[in-house]
């Protein structure tokens, strides 16, 4: 009876138990504890063992961005709010720089288009200059991949409609983008 009791006590305890965040998994409303409703104020306090550096406008670089740097001094992530100037803005994009950051199914800076594309739908590409932009709804994520990995063929035809067939499987991620509200 002793040892009923005990054992269920243990589970209980167990079950109880909040299961933490893991901070570098990806998802399609958070990034570890970082979440689409976490305002410019939080982002101190979200990042607490973290860097985060707010970087304001100037004629060099036209955008205010928070860049948030692990205790080293590597770059992980570059945050832009919504709104400019406004500490309860949400953040609206998020540039994934550390290849620590990675998504459920494994998808991280260091991926393939074959990594995207195995395991998740693509919901668009866009033909742009230099680059080619793949969309996923399911993450509310865009990938960057540069044209110089595509065949020659494909580079310089800006009206050329890209599929998926077109990327090699080992083109590299370029950019990794979450977009939120």
């Amino acid at each position: 009876m002793k040892k009923t009791i005990l054992l269920l006590a243990l589970l209980l305890s167990f079950l109880s138990c909040k299961k933490e965040p893991n901070p570098y998994e990806i998802n399609k409303q958070n990034i570890g504890l970082l979440t689409d409703s976490t305002q410019v104020k939080d982002l101190k306090t979200v990042f607490e063992k973290d860097s985060v550096v707010f970087t304001h406008p100037n004629k060099f670089n036209p955008s205010f961005t928070v860049t948030v740097f692990d205790t080293s001094g590597k770059k992980l992530l570059e945050l832009t709010p919504l709104h400019f100037k406004d500490s309860t803005s949400v953040i609206e994009s998020i540039q994934i720089i550390d290849s620590k950051f990675k998504t459920k199914k494994g998808v991280n800076t260091r991926s393939t288009f074959q990594d995207i594309d195995e395991n998740y739908t693509i919901s668009r590409i866009d033909n742009l200059i230099n680059s080619v932009v793949i969309s996923v709804n399911e993450l509310n994520a865009s990938f960057t991949i540069d044209k110089k990995e595509l065949p020659s063929n494909t580079r310089f035809d800006r009206d050329l409609q890209i599929d998926a067939t077109m990327i090699p499987d080992q083109a590299k991620i370029k950019y990794f983008m979450l977009h939120w509200n």
